[in-house]
């Protein structure tokens, strides 16, 4: 018997090889189809705002934490015990030299003062007449110089009663500015109570602050620093003195610096400010917007914009050390040389070697030229 031809697995071999050869043929036009399609696309671009980095004079500095101290600061305690006749402690008031503050009861003081004052009289007397008696002989030297010294004994006795009614009224010793206070009339205190603190009203408040030795090393009475206040501008102070030594702990060294009160805007005694010390002398830095300075896990970076061999502008990332913010402007320690052009606003949205389109920078005011 004869065996009949396998023509079915054949045939359908065959449409399999054919069905392969027409899909693939059919996705090579289709990919040739997209890429021409592409081809024809425009390319991806971003608008920025482009400046030029300049050169700008830059001091660099050193900060610090500033504590303002008045000129003239006490705690205000009695001298000696006694109850309280009269108080004129209210806080916050301005007080001027010699004004009364705190004086206690001194009825007795008193009473002992005019005992010693008729005292003092009867001895003036007594010495007046002997001195007369002795140049008629009629009284001994011995007996002039024991009345002399009992007059002196009882002049010294009325000026001592004198100082220690005069040490139980408290004055100001200065014109300051009065502090809380928690004396009433009719309380009785002992000697050495707080009374009040009292912050002299100076045209100038100190700034102590610490720097480290090396910095305190390249400062002197007379070097200008700057202190922050708040968001307000910086304001010149002037070193006035260094201590003589360098903490062993921290190797730090305190510096005392004046600032002048001026319209009275100076912070108040005892407020922390910022401390701003140059390091060296003014040099030339490169700047540039703080939009244009990027920060990423490689470090800072800038686009700058170059045009490619067409001639269209393209960012380029360069890696560059920011370092001090000035106002609006942020200085580049190295990476980048004045007269660049690098991208401003916009240059969060920006890649490597992609194609910008420069947008017109605003205009600059006259006053920020």
């Amino acid at each position: 018997m004869k065996r009949r031809p396998m023509l079915a697995p054949a045939l359908l071999l065959s449409s399999v090889m054919l069905a392969g050869i027409a899909l693939a043929a059919w996705k090579d036009a289709s990919r040739d189809a997209a890429a021409e399609e592409a081809a024809n696309q425009p390319e991806p671009m971003e608008s920025v705002t482009v400046t030029v980095a300049h050169s700008r004079e830059h001091v660099a500095t050193s900060t610090s934490i500033g504590t303002v101290l008045a000129l003239r600061s006490i705690t205000l305690r009695n001298e000696l015990a006694g109850t309280v006749r009269h108080v004129a402690l209210e806080p916050g008031a301005i007080v001027e030299v010699g004004t009364v503050l705190v004086a206690l009861d001194v009825d007795v003081e008193q009473a002992e003062l005019a005992a010693l004052e008729a005292q003092a009289r009867l001895t003036e007397t007594t010495l007046g007449r002997l001195e007369r008696a002795s140049l008629g002989h009629g009284a001994s030297e011995m007996d002039v110089d024991r009345a002399r010294a009992e007059r002196d004994v009882a002049r010294a006795n009325v000026e001592r009663s004198r100082a220690v009614i005069e040490r139980k009224t408290v004055r100001a010793p200065f014109r300051a500015r009065v502090g809380l206070s928690d004396v009433h009339p009719g309380q009785y205190l002992d000697e050495g109570t707080e009374l009040t603190t009292l912050q002299g009203l100076d045209e100038a408040v100190n700034v102590d602050f610490t720097v480290g030795q090396d910095v305190a090393a390249g400062l002197q009475p007379g070097d200008v620093v700057d202190i922050h206040v708040g968001d307000g501008p910086p304001v010149p102070a002037q070193v006035v003195a260094i201590d003589a030594r360098v903490d062993a702990a921290t190797r730090n060294a305190w510096v005392r610096a004046r600032l002048e009160a001026g319209s009275g805007t100076a912070p108040a005694p005892g407020a922390s400010v910022r401390v701003s010390v140059p390091l060296g002398r003014p040099d030339l830095a490169v700047v540039v917007p703080v939009s244009a300075l990027r920060k990423g896990p490689d470090g800072d970076h800038v686009f700058v914009i170059e045009p490619d061999e067409g001639g269209q502008p393209r960012a380029h990332a360069r890696a560059v050390q920011g370092g001090t913010v000035l106002g609006d402007e942020v200085v580049i320690e190295s990476g980048l040389q004045a007269g660049e052009r690098v991208a401003a606003s916009g240059s969060f949205k920006l890649r490597d070697a992609l194609l910008v389109a420069v947008a017109d920078a605003p205009a600059e005011s006259d006053g920020a030229r």
